[in-house]
């Protein structure tokens, strides 16, 4: 489920994206806006899937073995509990997962040789061999090692991000986010659940959360001229062309939402904005975006221009 922050982040990406493209459409930049926050879903999909393969891959080298010239004891009677693991199972058998697995056409043959390394490096690991050789495995157990295949194997395997990043671009800022919100899924999977449980919301509310990544780009872009008059009334001794482009964009948006996203407490605006600048622009930043915001909203406030719905939403 992505988060109002993140959603903000993808509003900047695009608003970066749109003035960079002289004379293009503000319906373009909307659409490739929309694009980017559906492939979140398709990434999330995919990170799901490879678990899929992966468990498939496990099971066809026992069948495989099992058939050799001269199978060993080992080779006709096998350790099953991974291939047997309920909540693999589950996944694998979810209805909604191969449902969007089939959508978007997602396909690991190609990728075959990288699967076998994730599953010869994962099997050496000690959790995996605790696992297979330890007690009778509860379903917290067999979600356990889910967890630990996901997240020491495949969430930070720079080949597979490389790989990623070739499908889309669009992927390069959100494997954060879509790793969390595999993690979330097995967390919630239950083994007295059929198929384990459904699959992640994209959106806590999906048509309220459109809208507001909607307004926040048109009211951001439509009224850059204007918000970048009130920065620069504000900036007394600092040159503009020295301020970091992405310094100026995050206050354009946060203006945009103190006056038109109604909605929006303004301290949660300063909040985000504040946070966002950590992570996407300069050590300064958080300071310098702080001190502005603050001028900015105070004479707001004065020209009676915040509008805010419900009690206690204008204060900070």
């Amino acid at each position: 489920m992505l988060s109002r922050r993140h959603l903000r982040v993808k509003v900047m990406q695009a608003l970066f994206a749109y003035q960079r493209s002289e004379g293009a459409e503000l319906a373009v930049g909307e659409k490739l806006l929309k694009q980017s926050l559906e492939r979140i879903f398709d990434l999330y999909i995919h990170q799901l899937s490879l678990i899929t393969e992966i468990h498939s891959f496990a099971a066809r080298q026992i069948e495989d073995a099992k058939h050799k010239l001269m199978p060993s004891q080992d080779d006709l009677n096998p350790n099953l509990r991974f291939i047997e693991n309920r909540v693999l199972v589950q996944l694998k058998n979810n209805p909604q997962l191969e449902k969007q697995i089939s959508a978007r056409k997602i396909n690991w043959a190609d990728q075959l040789e990288l699967i076998r390394r994730i599953f010869a490096s994962f099997k050496e690991s000690e959790d995996y061999i605790n696992y297979m050789n330890g007690p009778e495995p509860t379903y917290k157990d067999e979600r356990r090692i889910v967890y630990r295949l996901f997240e020491d194997f495949l969430m930070d395997n720079e080949h597979l991000q490389s790989i990623f990043e070739e499908k889309s671009i669009l992927w390069l800022n959100d494997f954060e986010q879509v790793n969390e919100m595999v993690v979330r899924t097995i967390s919630e999977f239950k083994k007295d659940v059929e198929f384990g449980g459904p699959l992640a919301l994209l959106y806590k509310d999906e048509e309220e959360d459109k809208q507001f990544v909607l307004d926040l780009f048109r009211k951001t872009a439509t009224n850059s001229g204007e918000y970048q008059k009130m920065i620069e009334a504000k900036l007394e001794n600092w040159d503009l062309d020295r301020i970091a482009s992405t310094d100026i964009l995050l206050m354009k948006m946060a203006l945009c939402e103190f006056i038109n996203i109604n909605s929006v407490p303004t301290k949660v605006t300063m909040n985000e904005y504040i946070e966002i600048s950590k992570e996407y622009s300069t050590p300064k930043s958080k300071v310098f975006i702080n001190g502005i915001l603050d001028k900015l909203l105070a004479d707001l406030k004065t020209e009676g221009k915040i509008k805010k719905i419900g009690k206690g939403l204008i204060g900070g």
